[in-house]
């Protein structure tokens, strides 16, 4: 892009103009303006007043052409039979325009109509569709697509941000299905892949440049070995974009997060000593869950409630208070807030429901606009609160917690966060954080991510959501801590037909989940498909070791649960290594003639304990081996926990040496082995019993992760 004189008046002087006319769409004269101006590249083309002047042109740029129909009041030009291809002599040209015209006229009758376009005619080469789109959460996003049938019934059809780097632009073309296509089959030539990427940044530059275009499509674009080039461009305008979300500057929603969540003093308005009422059991999780800072109870009548002296208001609070947990009515939070706010608190949890999601939106606009004059964080409303176990502080009306761990996770849903209480629990994963974000006036999900990226008690991120209320800030904050701390997510709603009807190709395309899958790789997240797999992968990831390579074996003493393993592998984006034949020997030293070297390794299910151990040992002593997935089967000679324990032992007596590499483990057998597995997990070999699939999600998972983060 840098090399290209950008000619920013020529753009500002259309934009104008249509803005001045009240057009929402540009002519295509117009939008090969803009395209000239950015460096993309378009047919020769000029636009004929009578027949005369379009042979002259068709002439001057040689047959064939493409005469199209000027008119800002048409903007489908084929459907009014506006478009005739392949136009070979003077006479057929005369004859083409007084058709068109006609044509035009018949179509719409009070049509402005400013002429005909005669287009230089392109053939040969891949059709492609090169578009950009104004998302409601992501803002600006460029697609790529190949053109045609393909795009319209498969949808095949990818998203970037914009502006889209280079290596965005190139993993665009590898990220379609039929990628294989632009590469050249049966004969026939490769695109210019470069090409090809010049126009997606160009384009994307284009609509970042210049808010106003809403959407823009490139379609078809022919992709030749020596070029691309546009055939045809449609700009559509919206000068009513939306104001930009308010946000802080980063140290300062990491100022006030840091207080939010590791407070030293936590008001409580609306505590009561009442057993069943919200602000009593508030104030019992905050005793009871062992918080060791200061508790103020907030109540108009009361002197003491559970033996800690109360309060009228936070105002009467002599020290200063981080956070305050509201646990009151919803038409009486404004006013509780705006003494919060004289008091200086930097952050409001508002557990109460009756705001937007009620039907109330007017309420929930007053104490946004509240927390905004005062600079007062809210989180919720709507929420079950939060939870921060490195302080012992249980914010919450839901039970008590106390598993410490170094996963956080979020959710906008409070059956979610008892959900995610309970498997923690359970798996004796332990959390450093559980945080609810309800309808998230305020706090969202990039706020979180701040705060965890500089917390040493977390080292993994995992967030369920069912919107992004500002995706970009999300984005933008995702790719920088994914860097350093997985970031998982599940996102909800994922078939609903976000996509409001688009006057475009790529908007009639951008179904809302493509758009979030997309971003989500861009912004290195590791999706999650299901809650089972978000727990899963929150508490798997941290467990295992970064690989140093991609090279995947799988070690199984049963060869059903081997094949099915090797599918997971191909799902999950994990490559089997295709065994050397100097390895494949040193294997069949160990496991009987009538097993299968290869990979996967079966041992077979006969085999002794010594042929698991020698095997693995194998596998972890092999630089070129950089992953294991185990697969173990029930058996007399060995088992359940004969096996875990000398996994386990191989594995110490490997990290003694100082190699350390991920294995994950799945058990067929009996309920004995719930208790291997168990032990496996607990012993850093993430293990399930009667699953091939999870324990390949995990590794898959840890895998995406360290390439988003480029320690592959």
């Amino acid at each position: 892009m840098e090399d290209i004189m950008l000619d920013r008046t020529a753009v500002r002087n259309v934009l104008d103009k249509v803005k001045a006319e009240g057009r929402q769409a540009l002519t295509a004269p117009e939008g090969k303006l803009l395209c000239d101006a950015y460096g993309i590249k378009v047919p020769q083309e000029g636009v004929a007043g009578n027949a005369e002047e379009a042979v002259k042109l068709a002439s001057g740029m040689g047959f064939p052409v493409v005469m199209k129909i000027v008119s800002p009041d048409i903007l489908h030009k084929t459907e009014a039979g506006g478009v005739i291809v392949g136009v070979k002599s003077a006479e057929e040209a005369r004859t083409a325009y007084d058709k068109i015209i006609a044509n035009a006229k018949a179509y719409k009758a009070d049509a402005q109509i400013t002429g005909v376009q005669v287009q230089q005619m392109l053939a040969g080469g891949q059709e492609v569709i090169i578009g950009a789109v104004t998302d409601g959460s992501f803002g600006k996003l460029v697609a790529f697509g190949l053109g045609g049938v393909l795009v319209e019934v498969l949808k095949d059809i990818t998203f970037r941000l914009a502006p889209a780097t280079r290596d965005d632009a190139l993993s665009m073309l590898d990220g379609i299905q039929a990628a294989e296509m632009l590469k050249g089959v049966r004969g026939g030539d490769p695109v210019d892949r470069d090409a090809l990427a010049d126009m997606i940044v160009s384009v994307s530059q284009l609509v970042n440049d210049y808010p106003e275009i809403s959407e823009l499509d490139l379609n078809p674009v022919f992709a030749t070995k020596n070029g691309a080039i546009a055939a045809d461009v449609r700009i559509v305008v919206d000068y009513n974009q939306p104001a930009p979300r308010p946000r802080p500057s980063q140290d300062d929603i990491v100022k006030a997060m840091n207080r939010i969540m590791r407070p030293k003093a936590v008001a409580v308005i609306g505590a009561s000593a009442e057993d069943g009422k919200i602000g009593n059991s508030v104030m019992k999780n905050l005793i009871n869950g062992g918080y060791k800072g200061e508790i103020y109870p907030i109540h108009p009548k009361a002197d003491e409630i559970l033996g800690y002296k109360a309060y009228r208001s936070v105002k009467d609070v002599p020290g200063t208070i981080d956070t305050a947990v509201f646990a009151i009515p919803a038409k009486f939070v404004a006013g509780a807030l705006t003494e919060c706010g004289e008091k200086g608190i930097p952050g409001a949890v508002l557990i109460p429901s009756g705001f937007a999601e009620a039907g109330a939106p007017e309420l929930q606009e007053e104490i946004v606009k509240i927390g905004q004059k005062y600079n007062v964080r809210l989180m919720g409303p709507n929420i079950y609160g939060f939870y921060y176990t490195p302080a012992n502080l249980c914010a919450t009306f839901c039970t008590a917690y106390d598993v410490k761990g170094s996963a956080a996770l979020s959710s906008q849903s409070g059956g979610i966060g008892m959900a995610i209480i309970g498997f923690s629990r359970s798996a004796k994963m332990g959390v450093s954080a559980i945080v609810g974000l309800g309808n998230k006036s305020d706090i969202d999900e990039d706020d979180l991510l701040a705060f965890f990226e500089q917390d040493e008690h977390t080292s993994i991120i995992a967030q369920h959501c069912e919107d992004l209320k500002d995706g970009r800030a999300f984005a933008e904050a995702a790719k920088r801590v994914s860097k350093k701390k997985p970031v998982v997510v599940l996102k909800a709603g994922r078939t609903s037909a976000g996509a409001k009807a688009a006057s475009s190709h790529t908007g009639a395309l951008a179904g809302n989940d493509k758009i979030y899958e997309d971003v989500f790789k861009q912004s290195g997240v590791i999706r999650a498909r299901s809650l089972r797999q978000l727990l899963e992968f929150a508490r798997g990831i941290p467990v295992l070791p970064t690989p140093k390579g991609e090279n995947v074996v799988i070690i199984t003493g049963a060869g059903g649960s081997g094949v099915l393993l090797s599918d997971s592998c191909v799902d999950n984006g994990l490559s089997l290594m295709s065994m050397p034949a100097d390895l494949d020997t040193a294997f069949r030293r160990f496991i009987p003639p009538f097993g299968a070297a290869g990979n996967p390794v079966d041992i077979t299910g006969g085999e002794p304990p010594q042929t698991y151990k020698n095997t693995v040992k194998l596998g972890l002593e092999d630089d070129r081996i950089h992953a294991l997935i185990l697969g173990y089967w029930h058996t007399i000679v060995t088992p359940p926990m004969v096996f875990a324990k000398l996994m386990v032992e191989v594995k110490q007596e490997m990290a003694a040496k100082g190699i350390e590499k991920p294995m994950v483990a799945s058990l067929a057998g009996d309920v004995e082995v719930e208790e291997a597995a168990e032990y496996l997990y607990q012993h850093g070999i993430p293990a399930y019993a009667y699953s091939t699939e999870l324990p390949v999600e995990v590794l898959g998972a840890k895998y995406k992760w360290a390439r988003g983060a480029g320690l592959l």
